[in-house]
């Protein structure tokens, strides 16, 4: 398992175990963290799932496509770090991977 680190806007972290092969979204529910409501499950048409990777990640994952770059234009609070959870699909180089989520998803 791959673990993935959520941290609140508070600073509480959560761990949660994130099967290689499923988003970071899908971990983030399957964990209970209830800030990522990923309304849409994942099709990419809602920006619920929205968090941002930490400065230390986000060189070692890929980048957004295109289609995810227009939906980051819809979110609250964007940074330069801003991700959909439902694009970044978990594989076993990204155990540790940290995402900070939005106070505006609370």
């Amino acid at each position: 398992m791959t673990k993935i680190v959520f941290i609140s806007a508070d600073g509480e972290r959560t761990e949660v175990d994130a099967r290689p092969g499923i988003s970071v979204m899908q971990a983030a529910r399957d964990g209970g963290i209830d800030s990522v409501t990923a309304e849409c499950g994942g099709c990419l048409s809602c920006a619920t799932c929205h968090a941002y990777v930490t400065d230390a990640w986000v060189v070692k994952i890929p980048g957004p496509k295109p289609d995810e770059v227009v939906m980051l234009e819809c979110v609250a609070e964007p940074r330069a770090t801003s991700r959909l959870t439902c694009q970044i699909i978990v594989n076993e180089a990204m155990d540790g991977l940290e995402l900070e989520l939005p106070e505006s998803q609370y």
